[in-house]
């Protein structure tokens, strides 16, 4: 395994995303904070317009506990599952350091078996393994693997991971995983691993994908209108908690007008929302906002999209 490690590490010194600004921080929430925004997004859309200003907003651990949640959530406003950003709120207060070790981190809210581990080998240099998706490619291609169960996985991770530089050891696994044994067409001439990986005939067979199928909802939504202002509640439902939206309704009021519809696909759902304006005569609802102030709200794509729907709208008249 030496000379395999070596080799690692002599490709990532020469082709590592060094200049990653959380791979040159020994700050661990900084590394905390990159690991739960990159869950489920691409490395550019979390550098070109979150990581930086979020940071800004909230510099250290203890002033993002110290901050509301609401002001959390605007910051995270488009990044999507806003559950990560309310367990790092929840984090933030009960804690002003992050722990060293794996089964403390695990304890906090929203950590996993994976952020724990990234929290504790970035920041901490601990000598264990990440499991990542690109990880988890080029474990099950290295040992021809096509449906491993986690704990199949985590072993061999263990077990092939460089004890002695774990930092760049990891660093180097995530990115050959999104540069060279990618999902379609990998360059498995150039790949490190390639004298102990099995599966390089066929590398598009490891592992295998489940196909499933995305379920399609549709909702019909009311926007409430009193004097120019749009009527907003803030969801108290699992679903995108906490932030603000329009309300949901089984049947459009009879007085109701239809303006269109906006789309948006979820990780496991796509939605269909008809859209409707109703004109309040009276203030019958609360959290009545103009468009100046709804832009300050912590709100969904979606919500934006409707907001958007709804300004054209009226502009056409």
């Amino acid at each position: 395994m030496k000379k395999i490690h070596q080799k690692i590490h002599d490709w990532y010194q020469d082709k590592g995303r060094h200049e990653l600004p959380w791979r040159s921080t020994s700050d661990a929430y900084h590394i905390y904070l990159s690991e739960v925004m990159l869950q489920q997004t691409q490395v550019k859309t979390v550098l070109e317009r979150y990581y930086f200003p979020f940071l800004k907003k909230f510099p250290t651990l203890k002033a993002l506990g110290e901050a509301p949640l609401d002001d959390v959530l605007k910051m995270w406003e488009g990044l999507g599952y806003y559950n990560r950003a309310k367990n790092l709120h929840k984090t933030a207060g009960l804690i002003t350091t992050l722990p060293q070790e794996i089964d403390e981190l695990i304890k906090l809210p929203g950590i996993g078996k994976n952020t724990a581990h990234a929290v504790a080998t970035f920041a901490y240099h601990k000598p264990v393994p990440i499991m990542e998706a690109n990880v988890k490619r080029i474990l099950c291609r290295v040992h021809k693997l096509t449906t491993p169960s986690d704990k199949e996985l985590w072993d061999i991770a263990y077990a092939l991971v460089d004890k002695v530089k774990p930092f760049d050891y990891n660093q180097a696994m995530m990115d050959i995983g999104s540069s060279i044994c990618t999902p379609k067409n990998p360059l498995c001439e150039s790949c490190p691993l390639e004298k102990i990986c099995q599966g390089q005939e066929e590398p598009t067979l490891y592992p295998t994908k489940k196909k499933r199928q995305i379920p399609h909802k549709e909702q019909h939504i009311m926007i409430s209108v009193y004097n120019g202002h749009l009527s907003l509640t803030q969801r108290t439902g699992k679903f995108l908690h906490g932030l603000w939206g329009f309300d949901s309704i089984d049947v459009p009021l009879c007085a109701s007008e239809y303006i269109g519809e906006v789309k948006h696909a979820y990780t496991h759902f796509k939605l269909t929302c008809k859209v409707y304006v109703y004109e309040e005569l009276d203030q019958e609802k609360d959290h009545y906002f103009d468009i100046s102030q709804i832009r300050k709200l912590a709100i969904s794509k979606v919500d934006d999209k409707i907001v958007k729907l709804y300004l054209d709208t009226i502009q056409t008249y």
